[in-house]
């Protein structure tokens, strides 16, 4: 089987970012299949290619798999109307890529929703089975946040994910949460696989340099946020548990945010103005500087703003890495996560908008470490016994596979008949 992959975000471990695409690609080939991956150019990514762009694209092979980048950068620090633009532009090249490519399958991933729009081409122009991934729900998580509030385009993005659903032979949500909203849309419970986001165990089991940056010391309680300074992570939330932290004198618990995003200039300005010099600003990092940073961290931080959108409706890439490395976890909104990390006794669950249980976690954090370190294992056997990379992404390519099948077979019956 040969498919058509799209991901506009399409990340290899050499770049800072969720490889989650890069691992099931590679999963297929390892299971006999090829993968042509299209995808953009984002900040701070790494697709493999290096090259010259000709007529905006290059192409080439990055660990078997064929890899073509559209000239398209996006950046998280980009605005709505210029993002959007790119989204549709992206969607608009694929479309022609979809047409014209050979191939068996499409395999579209969300965000953005336009992913979906080159697999119901490919289904409905060329006949081709259509698997389509959701990562978030849309429109439903961007009307819940107020991002967009203009009814003709939430209408417009309502009509593109039901065709998307609609289209698809076969759909995978990355979460409880999202699963249901599929399936609420009118869509097949049968027709849905749930594939979370996994843990790259062997990545975050091999030896790393150890490191901190400076202006945390070895004694410290580091917290590690690994991920996009954005609107829907509500980052605020760790600044106002730091500006707590420092009214009670814990000048010994520091928060590492490390990443990129539109809203890291407005908090590293309110950082400065309130001198909350107990949070540490960085740069992202590629997988292996990860591991050696997250061997050296004592607590993760899962962080998002708080909408009841989220609380079933996400499956973030930092919460898998934070247990990979056997990271207790704070998470700071209701939800499955929440839930998991108590029934898992592997960190902390706090309310949202709530900085002083913020600051207590951190505090009773700080004060017991054997009882943090117990949090971490539980929360890596947490990671081996339910979130395996390797074993989600079989699961995750049988349900390719079987779409290929149903389609195939259908096809072999009508020309049968």
């Amino acid at each position: 089987m040969k498919v058509l992959y799209f991901h506009q975000h399409f990340v290899t471990p050499h770049g800072a970012g969720a490889i989650r695409s890069y691992a099931m690609a590679r999963r297929l080939i390892e299971r006999g299949h090829q993968v042509t991956m299209v995808c953009g150019s984002i900040g701070g990514g790494n697709t493999g290619l290096s090259g010259p762009y000709e007529n905006g694209l290059r192409r080439g092979w990055v660990d078997g798999i064929d890899v073509i980048e559209l000239d398209l950068a996006y950046s998280n620090h980009d605005g709505l109307a210029k993002r959007s633009l790119t989204f549709l532009k992206f969607a608009l090249r694929s479309v022609w890529l979809a047409l014209r490519e050979p191939y068996d399958l499409v395999f579209a991933t969300t965000t953005p929703l336009t992913a979906g729009i080159p697999g119901i081409a490919a289904r409905w122009l060329r006949g081709k089975p259509f698997v389509f991934e959701v990562r978030d729900l849309w429109p439903e998580l961007p009307r819940a946040m107020g991002v967009i509030r203009n009814p003709v385009v939430l209408g417009a993005m309502s009509v593109l994910e039901w065709t998307s659903y609609r289209s698809a032979q076969g759909l995978v949500g990355l979460s409880p949460g999202i699963v249901e909203g599929i399936s609420h849309r009118g869509v097949r419970r049968e027709r849905i696989a749930l594939v979370p986001n996994g843990c790259d165990l062997d990545l975050f089991a091999q030896d790393a340099a150890r490191w901190r940056p400076d202006g945390i010391a070895p004694s410290d309680l580091m917290v590690v946020f690994a991920g996009t300074h954005g609107v829907a992570n509500g980052l605020d939330a760790a600044l106002d548990a730091a500006a707590e932290l420092k009214r009670r004198g814990r000048n010994d618990i520091k928060l590492l945010l490390i990443g990129n995003g539109k809203l890291k200039p407005a908090l590293q300005a309110r950082a400065t103005r309130e001198g909350l010099d107990n949070v540490v600003f960085h740069d992202p990092v590629n997988k292996a500087r990860l591991v050696g940073l997250m061997a050296a961290t004592d607590v993760g931080l899962q962080a998002l703003a708080n909408v009841p959108a989220f609380y079933f409706g996400t499956s973030p890439n930092k919460f898998f890495d934070y247990i990979a490395a056997g990271l207790p976890v704070l998470n700071n909104y209701p939800g499955w996560l929440a839930e998991m990390i108590r029934d898992y006794r592997c960190g902390f669950a706090v309310p949202p908008d709530d900085p002083v249980a913020f600051a207590d976690a951190l505090e009773q954090a700080a004060s017991d470490r054997a009882a943090l370190q117990a949090m971490g294992r539980r929360g890596r056997a947490l990671a081996e016994q339910e979130f395996d990379r390797a074993v989600l992404a079989n699961r995750w390519v049988d349900t390719l596979e079987q779409a290929w099948q149903a389609h195939d077979s259908r096809g072999r019956k009508g020309r049968a008949s």
